[in-house]
């Protein structure tokens, strides 16, 4: 077993790297969005993921403002370490749309299908 060091994932240019949120008990792809070392560190200190976010240029805890928190169940690295998958128990929703999850429109013969309208 080897202690984990966030230093050791390969991050981009920017010292970014994509993460996967993954629904703990139905497996659904929730969202994809980006974390620094940082982040990396907060999301298991404190089990409620963080994410860096590219436009504000800020620490972004999910569901801080919404109260649609992602709690980490666990956290996978993939083979390269240039990706990780948060397996998460979610609160509402996990798209800013209000929507399930952030992948929620099909592509089918060249045209865009909506497949879930956001929650009530």
């Amino acid at each position: 077993m080897t202690r984990f060091d966030p230093e050791t994932l390969t991050f981009n240019e920017q010292g970014l790297l994509p993460v996967i949120a993954q629904d703990h008990e139905s497996g659904e792809v929730l969202m994809l969005a980006w974390m620094n070392a940082e982040a990396v560190a907060r999301t298991l200190e404190t089990r409620k993921v963080t994410y860096w976010s590219r436009s504000r240029q800020a620490f972004w805890v999910k569901g801080e403002t919404s109260g649609h928190v992602q709690e980490l169940v666990d956290l996978r690295v993939d083979c390269d370490r240039d990706c990780l998958l948060a397996v998460v128990r979610q609160a509402g929703p996990a798209c800013h749309t209000n929507r399930r999850v952030c992948f929620y429109t099909s592509v089918k013969d060249g045209v865009e299908i909506e497949m879930m309208a956001p929650e009530a």
